[in-house]
């Protein structure tokens, strides 16, 4: 199927370029250590920024995480199944919890997006860095793990028809 190759392919590309974002976590945390503990002059926006990016970087590579099998799974209970009755209970597991999980995070997230941004929302820090934009990327998030949940279901089914997709 051509949508899975496209959702594989686009939660791939997510993954790979705003992975990247680690880096300038990196950086902004090593400077606001060196002005902090050097300087002695911490930023009043360093400690709000890194976490933001943190967020950032946690948030949009999800489906990515999806894709590559990262994220924390129980199969103590499937570990011993044979690969087609894991299939199965996973495409159990992601109609019962997955995907309503997922679609209440993108609902939710795009009311409290969509608030944010009509008050152009602030931190209550002294900074008062915006925060809508952070808020944006919940949203986006949720859009992404869910089309790769849609895939990853995709190719159990075709794995128990009897096809190549991989389980």
């Amino acid at each position: 199927m051509n949508i899975i190759k496209y959702i594989d392919v686009f939660n791939e590309w997510v993954g790979k370029i705003f992975s990247w974002a680690i880096i300038a976590l990196t950086l902004l945390a090593v400077i606001e250590v060196i002005e902090r503990v050097v300087f002695n002059s911490p930023s009043v926006w360093g400690f709000e920024v890194t976490t933001q990016i943190f967020g950032f970087y946690f948030m949009v590579i999800a489906g990515y995480g999806l894709l590559y099998g990262s994220h924390v799974s129980i199969d103590v209970a499937t570990h011993y199944l044979s690969p087609r009755k894991r299939a199965i209970v996973d495409i159990v597991a992601y109609l019962i919890f997955f995907f309503p999980f997922t679609l209440v995070c993108i609902w939710n997230g795009y009311f409290f997006a969509a608030k944010s941004w009509a008050i152009k929302e602030t931190s209550m820090s002294v900074w008062g860095g915006p925060v809508y934009p952070i808020r944006t990327v919940i949203f986006v998030a949720f859009i992404l793990l869910f089309l790769q949940g849609v895939s990853e279901v995709a190719k159990k089914i075709i794995f128990l028809k009897g096809g190549k997709a991989s389980c």
